[in-house]
């Protein structure tokens, strides 16, 4: 009876089943009529265990295999009571493996909870499980779910081990806090202009050693400028008296106001962000080492020709990662130790859960995807994504700009024929092939130099004049350029 309500509430449904390849033989008399003789499906039973729910900011819909319960659907609330009677409910229901679509945060705590009860839970991304023709609705959405998983057709979402997401978590709140903060340098720097205090016409940075100085002084009453200016740092290349003719301000005590304010919230947050590393620290302490042999690149001292980043770690985070990995990913020119922290709380600490180095690029949206259609690509360019690891491996292609390695080398060479953007994700796609390599072998990262790649680049180029030369009839005879001044 509530089939057939059903498929009369619900007639696009029909069109699922057509397509998912049921066929219905018909016996009888008349042209359509008669019963149902039998149905089956030209598709594998994949998972025949299986749920599918549709995820919802206050209810959830559950559709499971037909027979398994009087009502194949259900409707669950958003508490944490109704999610635990979800769970009993699968598990009465026979269900092994759970299908689920969501959009923002909404999936985590029934994630959670479902995984903890023993089911195998997958999160389907929205645009791999296009709903069915007609009315769109919570019922069908689930349903459609649970068809596509029983045939196998869905691929969850990657999902680190729990460890690594509790470092994830921790990472990405620390983000949070860092993106916090910069908002009240913001703050600071549009007081200072509304008094007129042009200190960052003088000053690369307010916030450095010499900026904080000064504005701290500020606060504290002082406005001589002779006495301000005797606070920098032997490192700023402006004279005292470009630094004294900028701090001549209207001091007010509204603006005075909003940037001790300002300050005050800047200090708050970075003792936030303090916080948040302790607590990183003592997650990582908790991991699990790799053997003395698996070390060695952890041992190598860090390139002093580094600068240190801003809103740097309060931490050792360089010995904890070599420690857990087995390997110095800093080594590798254009990561530092915040990229590859973002990396490894992404991707995790299984470099098996990606099967080969095309799956990981793949993943990370950073290698051409061929789009072929009649025989011809169509299109090549790159996924788009948004995912951390990929934005931290771009941030460190970028930043090869002036780097004297040969991956520096390799960036100007394609920013100079391909322009900047392409560039930098194919950088981007080189530095995650080198990780991907260096996450699998335990190897060591030797950079062979930008004269050396220079070199390679030029011989190859000229194996191919030569090759061009013999196809057309010609030798190509290479003729030694004098040097100036040498006879």
């Amino acid at each position: 009876m509530r089939s057939t309500l059903f498929s009369a509430a619900y007639p696009h449904y029909l069109s699922v089943r057509g397509y998912m390849g049921y066929h219905t033989e018909k016996s009888g008399r008349g042209q359509g009529k008669g019963k149902q003789k039998s149905t089956k499906s030209v598709f594998d039973l994949i998972n025949p265990d299986a749920a599918g729910i549709d995820i919802g900011a206050e209810e959830h819909w559950v559709a499971v295999p037909e027979g398994r319960d009087e009502h194949t659907v259900r409707k669950f609330g958003c508490f944490t009571a109704d999610l635990q009677e979800m769970a009993e409910w699968l598990r009465h229901c026979g269900v092994k493996t759970v299908a689920m679509e969501s959009t923002g945060v909404f999936w985590i705590a029934p994630f959670q909870i479902l995984e903890r009860h023993g089911f195998e839970v997958k999160l389907v991304n929205a645009k791999q499980a296009y709903n069915v023709p007609g009315r769109k609705t919570d019922i069908s959405d689930c349903q459609w779910l649970q068809q596509l998983h029983t045939f196998g057709l869905l691929s969850g979402s990657f999902r680190p081990e729990d460890q690594i997401c509790v470092v994830r978590s921790y990472w990405r709140h620390r983000d949070t806090l860092v993106r916090y903060a910069s908002a009240h340098i913001q703050h600071m720097q549009k007081a200072l202009t509304e008094m007129n205090v042009q200190i960052h016409k003088v000053l690369s940075d307010i916030t450095g050693v010499t900026g904080m100085r000064i504005i701290r002084a500020i606060l504290s009453g002082q406005r001589e400028g002779e006495k301000l200016a005797e606070m920098r740092a032997p490192g700023v290349k402006r004279t005292k008296e470009d630094i004294v003719k900028a701090l001549e301000g209207d001091y007010r005590e509204e603006h005075l106001f909003s940037l001790e304010q300002a300050v005050e919230l800047y200090d708050f947050y970075h003792q936030k962000i303090r916080e948040c590393d302790e607590q990183i620290e003592r997650c990582l302490k908790s991991f699990e080492g790799q053997t003395d042999k698996e070390l060695r690149g952890s041992e190598r001292p860090n390139k002093s020709t580094r600068s240190v980043r801003k809103n740097q770690c309060h931490l050792d985070l360089r010995t904890e990662l070599s420690r857990i990995t087995g390997v110095d990913f800093t080594e590798i020119d254009g990561l530092d130790v915040l990229s590859v922290t973002t990396i490894l709380s992404e991707v995790g600490l299984r470099p098996e859960a990606f099967p080969t180095v095309k799956h990981f690029t793949s993943w990370l949206g950073v290698c051409p995807n061929n789009r072929i259609t009649g025989g011809r690509i169509k299109s090549s360019r790159t996924r788009r994504v948004v995912n951390r690891a990929a934005t931290a491996f771009r941030v460190a292609a970028q930043s090869l700009a002036n780097s004297k390695s040969a991956l520096g080398g390799f960036y100007r060479r394609l920013r100079a024929r391909l322009g900047a953007p392409k560039a930098i994700t194919a950088t981007a796609h080189k530095l995650a092939r080198i990780f991907y390599t260096l996450w699998t072998t335990k190897q060591l990262y030797r950079d062979s130099g930008a004269e050396y790649y220079e070199q390679q680049y030029k011989e190859r180029v000229i194996r191919n004049l030569k090759r061009k030369a013999q196809e057309l009839g010609y030798t190509l005879t290479l003729q030694e350029t004098p040097v100036p001044g040498v006879s």
